[in-house]
């Protein structure tokens, strides 16, 4: 598919394999992590949401229950759970994410997320946004459904 785009949020460079925009009847999002990054604590009613580990270690917190997952491991979600996610290895680690019908996290995504080239390497945000930054973040990821719970 020649349009591919990519986005970086939270430490994160986020690339569309498949998109509802285009015809999909899921979003497909391969997902790049700095060490230390991965996605704050979130929930959201509209979308289903699982992961499957191509690389790398993260630990992912789902409905309260903390577990670290590998390659090949896979994380589901369930409908409207609070769950986060962060790459603990040393190195980047890589991901799919699965939304379906997934229009609430393709606007999330290009939403928030900062517009990058292809093969730009996800860089670990020096520490959390001052408080009027993570209230206008709030404010808009709640425009796309998704609760940020932070």
């Amino acid at each position: 598919m020649a349009d591919q785009p990519s986005y970086h949020l939270f430490g994160n460079v986020l690339t569309f394999r498949a998109r509802p925009s285009q015809g999909s009847p899921f979003l497909l999002t391969e997902a790049r992590s700095a060490p230390g990054a991965g996605a704050p604590p979130n929930r959201h009613a509209g979308d289903g949401e699982a992961f499957y580990i191509l690389a790398g270690t993260y630990a992912f917190s789902v409905d309260g229950q903390d577990r670290v997952v590998g390659a090949g491991d896979y994380v589901p979600i369930p409908t409207g759970a609070p769950h986060a996610f962060r790459n603990v290895g040393e190195g980047e680690a890589r991901m799919l994410i699965l939304n379906w019908p997934g229009h609430q996290h393709e606007a999330f995504f290009s939403g928030l997320g900062e517009a990058v080239p292809p093969g730009f390497a996800p860089v670990t945000p020096p520490g959390p946004p001052p408080e009027a930054a993570l209230a206008e973040i709030r404010r808009r990821s709640a425009a796309c459904g998704v609760e940020l719970l932070v």
